[in-house]
């Protein structure tokens, strides 16, 4: 793993795969909401608009009304 930055609070690693993993400075792994936080404060990642998707009405409800 690479270091890319490294903080007082905590040291970001880009992997050889490309994906980042960010460890604390207590010596844990940042995962989760946190990571993805600490990612973007940083630039490193970009997220897209998540898309709506709808629903399409079960078979259940349509026999029912029949």
């Amino acid at each position: 793993m690479e270091k890319v930055k490294s903080t007082k609070e905590y040291n970001v690693f880009k992997k050889k795969s490309g994906r980042f993993g960010i460890r604390a400075s207590n010596g844990k792994w940042i995962n989760g909401e946190d990571k993805v936080k600490i990612l973007l404060s940083e630039k490193l990642i970009k997220l897209s608009p998540k898309k709506v998707v709808e629903e399409a009405p079960t078979d259940a409800t349509e026999s029912s009304e029949a």
